[in-house]
């Protein structure tokens, strides 16, 4: 681990002794025309914590991600980075925040080194401070074998990790990430999460962005749940499933020909159930098993169990799957 990282984690550490918290957002409230994109949140990061903003394309994330970076104005409330009241002051919390977005953003001309060498020299390091920290992210994230290649050569997987080397160039206090692992396909998404799990380990404060349930579970140790600009409740992964997600969910695997009879049983016995492609959610009342003995000699039906999740969680609080946007 670098020294600067171990500084971090003293940092984030010392902090926590405090009580301070990192980010502080209050009342936040963003609007395009009569839209309101973020209606009102409230919420706080403490040091060294992964925090996670989790709702559907069009909740209000990357719009609340853009305030927090001092990228966008806010309308009204009030936003708070180690101390430093991003509303009034929108340069300086760019000092101490680094910032992953959606797109990366690399200059495929360039090679891996210049990308990050690049980057540190602009955000304000000498030549010698940016190239020693090139060096140091580069072992930091395992990439030093390939700094000598240009970036469009780089896996989708690969770009990603970039991406998050880059923005640890000058030793944030903070990582800002919107939807982290977008587009990648399982390998290179696990591999993001151990990079990130990394950074956790030296003590960065991490606010992420996501709308698929597994990485807010994987990664955060709190997160809200979002939708319309709203935060319609927060707290631990493990909290929010034991208050909001049914303890078990049948899951019905249906070929096309028995639809109709496994829609009729589940209407009329006014089970409730959710149809996904193929798959057919069920839940029982009051979150138990579900009583599906009358569909077991069912040609074309398969039946599993599995527990509640996080996908649940939003559906039973918002009425509608995690992936409706």
């Amino acid at each position: 681990m670098t020294e600067e990282l171990k500084q971090t984690g003293a940092t984030n550490a010392a902090a926590r002794n405090s009580g301070g918290s990192v980010i502080r957002v209050k009342k936040l409230r963003k609007l395009y025309g009569d839209l309101a994109a973020v209606d009102g949140i409230t919420f706080s990061v403490e040091p060294g914590e992964t925090y996670g903003l989790l709702g559907p394309n069009g909740a209000g994330k990357t719009t609340t991600m853009r305030m927090l970076s001092g990228l966008s104005p806010s309308n009204s409330g009030s936003i708070e980075v180690a101390g430093i009241n991003v509303v009034k002051d929108n340069r300086a919390v760019r000092e101490v925040m680094g910032v992953v977005t959606q797109h990366d953003g690399l200059d495929g001309g360039l090679t891996v080194f210049q990308n990050l060498f690049l980057f540190g020299f602009l955000a304000g390091l000498s030549r010698k401070d940016s190239k020693n920290r090139a060096n140091e992210v580069l072992e930091f994230f395992g990439l030093r074998g390939r700094s000598k290649d240009n970036t469009y050569e780089l896996s989708g997987g690969m770009k990603r990790r970039l991406a998050i080397a880059r923005s640890m160039m000058t030793s944030p206090k903070v990582i800002v990430m919107d939807e982290p692992s977008t587009g990648l396909d399982p390998q290179s998404r696990n591999r993001v999460w151990e990079e990130l799990a990394v950074l956790k380990d030296a003590g960065v404060t991490v606010l992420l962005s996501t709308h698929y349930m597994e990485e807010a579970t994987i990664l955060c140790d709190r997160l809200s749940i979002m939708d319309n600009g709203k935060i319609l409740d927060e707290g631990t992964p493990d909290q929010m499933i034991e208050h909001h997600a049914p303890k078990e969910v049948a899951q019905l695997r249906v070929a096309p020909a028995a639809l109709r009879t496994v829609r009729d049983y589940l209407t009329e016995r006014e089970i409730t159930y959710r149809e996904v492609g193929a798959l057919v959610s069920v839940t029982g009342l009051n979150g138990d098993r579900p009583d599906l003995s009358g569909l077991s000699d069912v040609e074309g039906v398969r039946t599993s169990y599995r527990a509640g999740n996080l996908e649940d969680v939003f559906l039973t609080i918002t009425g509608r799957e995690l992936r409706d946007g």
